[in-house]
């Protein structure tokens, strides 16, 4: 049985980019906001691995973040942040946050799929 991951992006483009790359190794499911992502897992959806982008509206990823670690039935979940902002402290506030790795845009396909392998293990 496949993986699931959770993309969120406030661009489809990205979702639909890592799904034509990585969907013969994964199931995706994807929200272009944040808020609608996180009201889907509380709903009790399970999901292996979330990637997120860090820069969206209404929350970003750090805000997402952190309530996914404060939440008991989600803390566990792998979280990679994607982001176009290269800024090492916003890198280093987001993995103290819990954050499983943080992967700069425009990535490698090859280099994400190795960084989700890692954090699934």
């Amino acid at each position: 049985m496949k993986k699931k991951i959770l993309i969120i992006d406030d661009k489809p483009a990205i979702g639909q980019l890592i799904t034509l790359y990585l969907n013969a190794d994964y199931d995706f499911r994807f929200f272009t906001n944040a808020i609608d992502a996180y009201n889907w897992l509380k709903e009790g959806n399970i999901v292996d691995l979330i990637l997120s982008d860090y820069t969206m509206p209404e929350m970003n990823g750090f805000e997402l973040l952190v309530m996914i670690k404060q939440n008991e039935f989600l803390k566990n979940i792998p979280v990679i942040i994607l982001s176009g902002e290269d800024n090492t402290n916003t890198r280093i506030s987001l993995l103290e946050a819990g954050a499983e790795d943080f992967i700069l845009k425009p990535f490698n396909p090859l280099e994400l799929k190795l960084r989700i392998k890692k954090a699934l293990k």
